[in-house]
């Protein structure tokens, strides 16, 4: 019993000692956002208090960067993206668990095979084929939040859809076959039983799929050029070049692209460990 205690508190120590090295740099960003560039180098370890702490770094942001509009830009790209994923990897999964049919396992093998390439390697012909379909760099807002929606939706359907069949892989087939008998068709199947239940995996693919878009410059640097159709983390990066060494102003803007992302994790991080695990007895 004793001994069980001195390793949970080893593991407690470790654990502990992780988290801080994850959390510190978070909050070493964050404190340096509020002090003057020239303070930063000198005391970048000291709490931005007195004379230390300023909001000159968040208003020049504010004032050099179109931020609400990048905000908006990339909320509806990742929010687009995350729905279209879960749609999408839910019918896919849903088909490829309980449907018999010729080219099932051709199709199973080529959804962990796309999972092998990663998307430089595909993005030539992904832009050349979206540029003859006109609808890359274009004045149109919408086609160009299309533009990168597409991309990001194939990118994320592979693991979206491993995941979910390891969950649709762990539902007692008995609940569909009495809902079937019941007059349910297919699709009322699927939308009132499969993903009711499968809230946890569902949220898991959203929360993932959310974050990978909502932080994919790759994409964006390739489908938005105009100023006015750029995402936060394209807008960033546009900052990056142009100021240089103003790690004041830098801090800020990281501060401002991570804050969307950690409300996220904070309110729905309960459901990324029931999703993964959902369906791993039977998956």
């Amino acid at each position: 019993m004793k001994r069980n205690k001195i390793g949970l508190g080893a593991l407690y120590l470790l654990l502990g000692v992780w988290a801080l090295t994850t959390i510190y740099p978070l909050f070493w960003v964050l404190e340096n956002s509020f002090k003057a560039k020239d303070k930063i180098l000198q005391q970048s370890f000291a709490l931005p208090l007195g004379d230390l702490f300023t909001l000159s770094n968040y208003k020049r942001a504010f004032e050099r960067l179109d931020i609400g509009r990048a905000y908006l830009n990339s909320i509806f790209i990742s929010t687009c993206v995350t729905i279209g994923v879960m749609m999408l990897a839910g019918l896919a999964a849903f088909a490829l668990v309980r449907f018999r049919f010729r080219l099932k396992k051709f199709c199973h093998t080529m959804v962990i095979a796309a999972m092998m390439f990663p998307v430089f390697a595909t993005i030539i012909p992904v832009y050349t084929m979206e540029t003859s379909w006109h609808i890359t760099n274009t004045s149109c807002w919408g086609l160009n939040m299309l533009s990168v929606i597409l991309p990001q939706v194939a990118g994320n359907l592979s693991f979206a859809i491993i995941v979910l069949m390891g969950y649709v892989q762990s539902l007692p087939l008995e609940l569909e076959e009495a809902a079937h008998l019941e007059g349910c068709s297919i699709p009322q199947i699927f939308f009132k039983i499969v993903v009711p239940l499968g809230k946890p995996s569902f949220v898991t693919v959203a929360i993932f799929s959310f974050l990978w878009s909502y932080n994919d410059l790759f994409t964006q640097m390739f489908f938005l050029r105009r100023p006015e159709m750029q995402a936060i983390t394209r807008l960033l990066n546009e900052l990056t070049s142009k100021e240089g060494t103003n790690y004041g102003l830098m801090a800020s803007a990281v501060t401002l692209v991570i804050i969307p992302v950690i409300i996220v994790y904070i309110f729905l991080q309960k459901y990324i460990i029931k999703g993964m695990t959902a369906g791993a007895v039977k998956g």
